[in-house]
């Protein structure tokens, strides 16, 4: 039925945030918001800021205050269009192929050109968040351009609103302990919390 994951010793529960992007639109809503309000005040002016694709990305979009100046880097058209009209963020979008589900570029030119550059802070998102599979997500391309923005992040923030939290995807993307901290809201299951703690994630409460 499409609700499991074949693991190494058993099965896991597989994420809501693996469906397409427009029904990832109406999936925890408020839990997103919480965590994109808290997102957003983690951004300082004059920072370089990594935005990942994604509903939770969208959402971080709106939260950034009108005064604040920064450049943002992201590979969602979505992300690039969002911020648009916001008079202090300068935005440049990586090109290449458009991968549907997330709306997002993927592929050898999004990566050559993401080679070059740095920035202060990665906003990051993922469909799966466990203790045990780390950060996951369902397509092995994106997977890769999630890596090489976080390789190239001073900070790497997880956005990490309640549907995904304890559920996991079918690409690895990093470890828990290669990110930053992870971005949750109080509509997170309390013990998957207490698990990703235990092993090592760093949790921000929105």
């Amino acid at each position: 039925e499409g609700r499991l994951i074949r693991v190494h010793g058993g099965a896991m529960p597989v994420s809501p945030a693996t469906q397409d992007f427009t029904a990832r639109r109406s999936v925890a809503n408020d839990s997103k918001r919480s965590v994109a309000a808290k997102a957003a005040s983690l951004v300082e002016s004059g920072q370089t800021v990594f935005i990942d694709g994604g509903t939770t990305s969208l959402a971080l979009c709106q939260s950034i205050p009108e005064g604040l100046r920064a450049q943002v880097i992201t590979h969602a058209p979505t992300v690039a269009v969002a911020l648009n009209d916001h008079p202090g963020i300068d935005v440049l979008l990586i090109g290449g192929r458009i991968y549907p589900h997330s709306v997002v570029t993927v592929g050898a030119v999004a990566l050559e050109q993401i080679d070059g550059m740095r920035a202060d802070v990665f906003f990051l998102g993922v469909s799966g968040i466990d203790a045990k599979a780390g950060l996951t997500t369902g397509d092995a391309e994106e997977a890769a351009m999630k890596r090489a923005f976080l390789q190239r992040a001073a900070e790497t923030y997880v956005l990490a609103s309640s549907e995904k939290i304890g559920t996991t995807a079918r690409f690895r993307v990093a470890p828990l302990i290669d990110v930053t901290a992870a971005i949750c809201d109080d509509s997170a299951d309390a013990e998957q919390l207490r698990l990703l703690a235990k092993a090592g994630l760093a949790i921000v409460a929105a």
